[in-house]
């Protein structure tokens, strides 16, 4: 892929809203149609990813609303609510019809996901999970303790998101920790997936605890009702309850029995 060009921050959403789009190829990795775009308005380009609805595969456990605006709901949250990092993101028509449109995040070689033989752990790097490899050998899940992955893994559990595998977190240039594919998240259910297991039991930090609290009173005026565009009343709902049971517990929870805790793949 080319390099993401040096854009201000002040105009990127200008830019992904109003912006013409391009596209340059598709990533053929991805479950549903994820198109790489270039995107330019007044002399400014920069590089975005493209999801058309047309491009969505019909999921039997999400069968309302779409996934490029539950894409939209999760970074609208993550802005508001402060917690983890979510690329520019928004709805909009494009090539192939209305979609997500999103920045595009130049990222560096770090690992803040990976399955390694347990002399080979990073010092500080919390385990997720013990497993043997195919030889049989002892090797286990593990990640990164970065202050920006434990926000996002908070993120995750507001946001209730089915499929947090590693390879969705990047490392940008400049440092910062962000998520992306956030296509299945916001059920009213419970279906947290994810391989941020590593915080279980302990308490959140005060930084996100204040997050929380702040967060939660705007569900109830005209953030909440901003939801609605993208989400049910029922799934506006669970976010509400999901932030109490939090704040209430006081840190992170522990994964249930009652469905598969881990993705699978992990990457």
């Amino acid at each position: 892929m080319p390099e993401q060009l040096d854009v201000d921050d002040s105009a990127v959403p200008e830019l992904l809203a109003r912006g013409e789009l391009t596209v340059e190829g598709r990533l053929v990795d991805a479950s549903n149609v994820t198109l790489f775009c270039s995107i330019s308005l007044d002399g400014v380009t920069a590089n975005a990813v493209y999801k058309p609805v047309s491009g969505e595969r019909p999921l039997w456990d999400f069968p309302d609303g779409t996934l490029a605006g539950r894409e939209v709901a999760t970074y609208l949250i993550s802005e508001t609510s402060g917690l983890g990092g979510v690329p520019h993101t928004v709805l909009r028509d494009g090539p192939f019809g209305e979609g997500m449109v999103q920045f595009w995040v130049e990222t560096t070689q770090d690992e803040l996901v990976d399955v390694r033989a347990p002399a080979d752990l990073p010092d500080g790097w919390r385990v997720v999970l013990h497993a043997h490899d195919r030889l049989g050998e002892p090797a286990v899940l593990a990640h990164a303790d970065d202050p920006g992955l434990r926000q996002l893994a908070a993120l995750d559990i507001v946001v209730n998101n089915t499929d947090r595998k590693g390879g969705h977190l990047l490392v940008a240039s400049g440092g910062r920790v962000f998520g992306v594919d956030h296509g299945i998240c916001l059920h009213a259910d419970p279906k947290l997936r994810t391989v941020l297991w590593g915080w279980v039991g302990e308490p959140l930090p005060d930084d996100v605890a204040e997050k929380l609290r702040r967060f939660r009173s705007t569900l109830d005026g005209d953030f909440g009702v901003s939801l609605a565009a993208h989400l049910t009343g029922r799934e506006i709902g669970a976010v509400s309850r999901r932030v109490d049971s939090l704040l209430a517990a006081g840190s992170f929870p522990e994964p249930n029995d009652e469905w598969r805790a881990i993705p699978w793949p992990l990457f």
